[in-house]
């Protein structure tokens, strides 16, 4: 059953009259209903055109946080073939926030690396709701390690709010971990492609994205702090998140023309949780492409460029 969001409830009213006339039809044979149901289902797909066409910052942050959007798990399973998954940072646990692992796109062998929300209570209470601690972080640079030894591209599937806030994970090194992370992205002399599938928080999300090539779903969202985190510092007022929304530059759009963002990735119409396979598939293609485009690049010139692009980052600015 489909999970409208706020702005969709004229729209959930509209499919559920449609759905509950198809239901009249399923128990009574004789009662013709077709032409009633198309021309609701005509009305919907209008609104749901006209909902879709100019979503707002916020709403954009709504969509990016759909709890059926496809996650981390749904890519690697299928996209990539052969997956090993590699666990523990071989110094204090395993996060399963962080879901890692040795697979192959098309047959290539790549280092797939992600964050895993869950899809239903328990799984999220088990992946943290990808907020991933130190030994996340950790985990990952491992996992880097390892493909730039043997010289297998690098693949980031970011999706969290953030990097965790706990006690513990501040005991452990949060922030040393994370900026580890970073160091270890920028290090890398072999591709390393990142794709924003949902959203993308903080410097929990940067520990993956100091990529060659960042790509962005559509309605995927990439921010240094949450619109509420940044409502609540600014304003100390829940009731400017919209505004903060706006005033964070978020979205795909605003950061592709900021220079953030490489490459947008179009979602279905109504998002990648309404066809989930559809937005699978053009993730999967994009990436193959990137990957065939830095080919091109000469291997000693990969980790120069990667540098050069966050050096360069803020010379766009937002007046240019």
């Amino acid at each position: 059953m489909t999970q409208y969001l706020d702005f969709e409830k004229p729209l959930a009213e509209i499919e559920g009259k449609a759905e509950e006339l198809r239901a009249m039809a399923r128990d009574n044979a004789e009662m013709d209903i077709e032409k009633e149901a198309a021309a609701l289902d005509k009305k919907s797909a209008d609104l749901l055109k006209s909902l879709y066409g100019n979503l707002t910052p916020w709403r954009k942050c709504q969509v990016a946080r759909h709890p059926e959007r496809p996650h981390c798990k749904d890519y690697i399973a299928a996209l990539f073939t052969d997956y090993t998954p590699l666990a523990g940072d071989r110094n204090f646990a395993d996060d399963h926030a962080i879901m890692g692992g040795l697979a192959r796109l098309d047959g290539r062998a790549v280092m797939v690396i992600g964050h895993e929300k869950g899809n239903d209570t328990k799984s999220r209470i088990e992946h943290n709701f990808g907020m991933a601690r130190p030994e996340g972080y950790r985990k990952a640079i491992r996992l880097m390690n390892m493909a730039n030894r043997f010289g297998l591209p690098v693949v980031t599937l970011v999706d969290t709010p953030g990097a965790y806030p706990g006690k513990g994970a501040e005991e452990r090194g949060q922030s040393e971990a994370i900026a580890r992370a970073t160091e270890a992205c920028l290090e890398l002399n072999v591709p390393l492609v990142s794709i924003v599938i949902g959203e993308g928080g903080s410097g929990g999300a940067v520990a993956f994205a100091t990529a060659n090539r960042v790509l962005m779903l559509e309605h995927s969202i990439y921010s240094v702090i949450s619109p509420e985190g940044c409502a609540s510092i600014l304003w100390k007022d829940a009731a400017k998140t919209q505004e903060a929304a706006a005033a964070l530059r978020l979205t795909a759009q605003n950061l592709k023309e900021l220079g953030v963002c490489d490459t947008i990735i179009a979602e279905p119409l109504g998002g990648a949780h309404r066809d989930a396979q559809t937005a699978i598939k053009a993730v999967g293609k994009a990436l193959t492409a990137t990957l065939k485009d830095l080919d091109k690049v000469a291997a000693d010139k990969i980790r120069l460029d990667r540098r050069k692009k966050y050096l360069d980052l803020g010379k766009k600015g937002l007046a240019a």
